[in-house]
């Protein structure tokens, strides 16, 4: 536990001092440029990814960087509650969806009841991805690694999807006021794959 503190005083004396006139102006206030929509994993850190500096990114991370649809509900609605926030207070242009490789979420899908038995609040979140589920299995691929990359992938897709059943999200992106993307990021290489909409595939960022 140690190294959690000896951090907070190496970024005080190191990275506080190399950006202090920065700190001291969002401390005044956030105006993020994008809404990053990232997977908890602790090996998907989306300011490193981007290079971007603290109040650039508005982030919200779950498991398997799931967007759910939209809804009107009394329940308490974390990650739709901090969308709402991002597109209609703080008014961000863009919208990341970003997936990874090796996804523990992805294939959580695929365990049965007894596997995921500790994990009940887990696999209820994970039904939301029951669609790209069913995808998957369409395209009939025995191939682990295959299987594994398309569900990642797909997932992608479908919470980009799933962003526009937001009527706000919905109402800027028809109007050119809002962009939406689609990131694949491999962990092992740092590649980062772009969603091409048109060509309805992936395309290496370079």
């Amino acid at each position: 536990m140690k190294y959690l503190f000896d951090g907070v005083k190496e970024f005080l004396a190191n990275d506080y001092i190399e950006l202090k006139r920065h700190f001291r102006e969002i401390g005044k206030g956030q105006k993020p440029h994008t809404l990053f929509i990232g997977c908890s994993d602790s090996r998907v850190v989306p300011n490193l990814i981007t290079r971007t500096l603290p109040g650039e990114l508005f982030v919200i991370r779950n498991i398997a960087n799931i967007v759910p649809r939209h809804r009107i509900s009394n329940e308490f609605l974390a990650t739709t509650s901090a969308v709402e926030y991002a597109v209609q207070v703080l008014n961000v242009e863009n919208i990341i969806v970003c997936g990874h490789s090796n996804c523990g979420g992805c294939k959580a899908i695929y365990m049965d009841e007894k596997q995921t038995t500790d994990i009940p609040h887990t696999r209820k979140w994970l039904e939301l991805m029951g669609k790209v589920k069913e995808q998957v299995a369409t395209l009939g691929t025995n191939d682990e690694l295959e299987k594994a990359v398309l569900t990642e992938q797909l997932n992608i897709v479908e919470q980009m999807n799933h962003l526009l059943s937001y009527p706000y999200i919905k109402e800027r992106y028809e109007q050119g006021k809002m962009n939406i993307l689609g990131w694949y990021y491999i962990i092992e290489t740092g590649e980062v794959f772009n969603y091409d909409t048109e060509l309805r595939r992936f395309e290496k960022i370079e």
